[in-house]
């Protein structure tokens, strides 16, 4: 059996203990692209009752918030306590060409995704020229 012993995992370790679930908010994993139309984010919550998940948007502003309770009934004794517990948050700062009144989100085997589309008006369009004699042109833009 390999041991291996992480001095900062147990100063946070006793810092929970200590301060108990009103310590500082955790931030959750992410991972963001882009796919087609679609900005596309994932987050890790394992073990997050998705009924604590809380997405709110405010001016271009996603604030993501979900809170993971203790798995031991109050008042027994923890021989074990690795898992974060408490609240985890996390914000995205969303450019103006995302078209945040039609993000979409769900949650699944511990993943939180958002899916956020480009607004129409950044896409990629074309834009037809007219003159020069010779009739009009599609120019891409």
């Amino acid at each position: 059996m390999l041991m291996r012993t992480d001095p900062f995992r147990e100063f946070d370790r006793l810092a929970q203990q200590v301060f108990g679930s009103t310590a500082r908010p955790s931030a959750m994993a992410m991972d963001a692209y882009r796919s087609g139309d679609d900005f596309v984010v994932h987050f890790d919550l394992p073990g997050i009752d998705p009924e604590t998940i809380e997405l709110d948007v405010e001016r271009n502003v996603l604030n993501v918030r979900a809170e993971r309770r203790g798995p031991a009934p109050e008042g027994a004794e923890l021989i074990v306590a690795e898992r974060p517990t408490g609240t985890f948050t996390r914000q995205l700062f969303l450019g103006d060409t995302l078209d945040t009144e039609r993000i979409d989100a769900s949650y699944d085997a511990g993943v939180l995704t958002l899916r956020i589309p480009v607004a129409e008006q950044a896409k990629p369009r074309r834009i037809q020229i007219s003159g020069g004699g010779s009739g009009p042109r599609q120019i891409s833009g």
